[in-house]
C-alpha cells in the first residue's frame, strides 16, 4: 500500500513490512517515510484546512454516510485485512468493523448538530446595546495518532469528528497495524472526501513523529497509547490543543447478592477480549469473601474453555499478541509476580507470540502487573470485605479510565459511581464496555479530554463570539 500525500498516493524505496502475528507471515509493506516527506505532509494539511473549513455542513455529512456505506458493503474484506495485521480473531474483527460503520454515521450526524447560542450582553451594565452570539469554527489542522489495537475504529474516531467539524488531518497510523487505516482512507476518498484534506504518512515515530509533534501549523494531536509515549508528546507539542487517551488498569468490583454467572461472563470476556490488549480491559477484580470461592471457579471453568489460535478461524475465542516481543514481556511479568508470591490459577505460558488466558491471585502490590497496564491477557483477583475497601483498592492507582461494580444493591451501586475516580464507571457490566457516542476519558493518568464524536466535536472546534453594539 502507499501513503497519501498531497493529494497523491505515493510509494517510498523502503518499506516496512506489516506481518501477521499469528504465523509470522506478510501480509503487506508500507512506506517509510522520512522528515522530508514530514515537511511536505505540513505544507499540504495547511492548504488543506482551508478547503476543509468551506466544505458546507451537508457535504461533510454525506461524504461520511457515504463511506459508511462503502464499509458496510464491503464489511468481510475490510474485516479480513484487519484481522489478518492485528490481534483480533475474524469474530471480533468483525465488530469492529462494525464498530467503525457506527463511527462515520454518528460523525455524519452530529456534523448538523454543531451548535452555538445567542448570549445576552445586557445581563451586565453598560451591554444594553449589545447583541450577538457564538458559533463553532475549525480548529485547523489535527495530528491523529493511532494505536494498534483497534486499527480501524480508533482511526474513525479520529477522522469522523475531524472531518464533521471542518478539519484537516495528519493521520500516523501504528506500523505494526496501517493497512486498516489507508484501507479506510481509500474509502474516504471514495465517497467524495477531497484528498487534500487527509494526509497518510507511515514511519519509525522516532523519525517523523517529533518533527510533526513539533510544528506550530498542528493545531491539536489526538492521540491514543501508552502513558511514557503520552508524556514524551506533551512535553514536545509547545502550544496547541492535546487530546490524550493513555490507557488504564481497570478495576471490578464484584459484590456478595450479584447475578455471579453474568459477573464471569462479562469479566472473562472484559479480560481477554483481543488477547487482553484493550485500554479498558479488566485487570483488577476485588471480589467479597462470601462470593470469592464460586466466582473463582466458575472464572476459571469459563476461561479453560477458550480456544486459543489461528484467528481466521470461525470458532477461535483469541488469537496472538501483537509482537512476540510483547508476548515475552507478559510471560515474564506474570514470572516475576510468582516470584512476589502470586499464584497462577489458570494459564502463564506461551508459545510465539501467543500468551494463555492467565488467572493470578495473591498477587503482591509491589509486582508490576499489579500496579501498571498490562496491555496482555492477564487478570488479578483479590478478596475484599467490605465496600469501602474494594473502592479504596479501585482508587489506589494512577489510572482512571473505567471501572466496574456488579451488585443488585442500587445504593452500593451510586456509592460506586459516585466515589471510584474514573471516566466512566459500568453497572453491571464489564470495564470494556463503549458506545461510540459515549463520552470517553479518563482521569490521572490515563489521559486528557474526551473522545466520543459530540465530544471529540467540542475539542476539535472552537468557539467563536460575535458581538453587535447596535447604538
Amino acid at each position: 500500500m502507499k501513503i497519501l500525500i498531497d493529494s497523491q498516493w505515493v510509494d517510498k524505496d523502503e518499506q516496512i513490512g506489516v506481518y501477521d502475528p499469528f504465523d509470522g507471515s506478510l501480509v503487506g509493506t508500507v512506506p517509510r517515510a522520512d522528515r522530508s516527506d514530514v515537511a511536505r505532509v505540513l505544507e499540504a494539511a495547511e492548504k488543506g484546512s482551508r478547503i476543509a473549513r468551506k466544505l458546507s455542513i451537508h457535504e461533510r455529512s454525506q461524504i461520511l454516510y457515504r463511506a459508511a456505506d462503502i464499509l458496510s458493503e464491503r464489511l468481510e474484506d475490510f474485516a479480513r485485512l484487519l484481522a489478518r495485521e492485528s490481534s483480533k480473531t475474524i469474530r471480533e474483527a468483525r465488530k469492529e468493523v462494525s464498530r467503525c460503520v457506527n463511527t462515520l454515521r454518528v460523525s455524519a450526524e452530529e456534523s448538523k448538530r454543531i451548535h452555538g447560542e445567542t448570549i445576552s450582553f445586557d445581563s451586565f451594565p453598560g451591554g444594553e446595546h449589545r447583541k450577538g452570539y457564538y458559533y463553532r469554527y475549525p480548529i485547523g489542522v489535527i495530528l491523529a495518532i493511532t494505536p494498534f489495537n483497534d486499527p480501524l475504529n480508533l482511526v474513525a474516531h479520529k477522522l469522523g469528528p475531524a472531518f464533521a467539524g471542518g478539519n484537516s488531518v495528519i493521520l500516523k497510523p501504528a506500523s505494526v497495524t496501517p493497512l486498516s487505516a489507508i484501507k479506510l482512507a481509500e474509502a474516504l476518498l471514495e465517497a467524495g472526501l477531497p484528498p487534500e484534506i487527509l494526509q497518510i504518512i507511515t514511519g519509525h515515530g522516532g523519525e517523523i513523529g517529533e518533527p510533526l509533534i513539533q510544528d506550530d501549523r498542528v493545531q491539536m494531536i489526538s492521540f491514543t497509547g501508552g502513558i511514557a509515549a503520552g508524556k514524551k508528546i506533551v512535553s514536545m507539542a509547545g502550544i496547541k490543543k492535546l487530546g490524550m487517551e493513555l490507557g488504564s488498569n481497570s478495576p471490578v468490583i464484584i459484590w456478595r447478592d450479584c447475578d455471579l454467572d453474568w459477573a464471569v461472563e462479562s469479566c472473562v470476556s472484559g479480560a481477554f477480549w483481543a488477547a487482553g490488549q484493550n485500554c479498558i480491559g479488566v485487570q483488577r477484580i476485588f471480589i467479597h469473601r462470601d462470593a470469592y470461592e464460586e466466582f473463582r471457579d466458575k472464572f476459571i471453568q469459563r476461561t479453560a474453555v477458550m480456544k486459543i489460535g489461528d484467528k481466521l478461524q470461525e470458532d477461535t475465542d483469541m488469537g496472538p499478541m501483537i509482537t512476540a516481543t510483547e508476548a515475552l514481556r507478559v510471560e515474564n511479568w506474570v514470572k516475576d509476580a510468582v516470584l512476589d508470591g502470586a499464584t497462577i490459577l489458570f494459564g502463564g505460558s506461551r508459545e510465539d507470540a501467543i500468551v494463555e488466558p492467565t488467572v493470578l491471585e495473591n498477587v503482591s502490590k509491589a509486582s508490576r502487573i499489579y500496579y501498571e497496564e498490562v496491555f496482555g491477557p492477564v487478570v488479578n483477583l483479590f478478596v475484599i470485605d467490605d465496600f469501602d475497601q474494594a473502592v479504596e483498592e479501585a482508587n489506589r492507582l494512577e489510572y482512571g479510565l473505567h471501572a466496574a461494580v456488579f451488585t443488585r444493591d442500587i445504593n452500593l451501586a451510586f456509592k460506586a459511581a459516585y466515589e471510584i475516580e474514573c471516566g466512566g464507571i459500568m453497572i453491571n457490566d464489564s470495564t470494556d464496555y463503549r458506545l461510540d457516542s459515549m463520552p470517553f476519558g479518563g482521569v490521572k493518568n490515563s489521559g486528557l479530554g474526551r473522545e466520543g464524536i459530540k465530544f471529540s466535536l467540542q475539542e476539535m472546534t472552537e468557539p467563536k463570539v460575535i458581538c453587535f453594539n447596535h447604538r
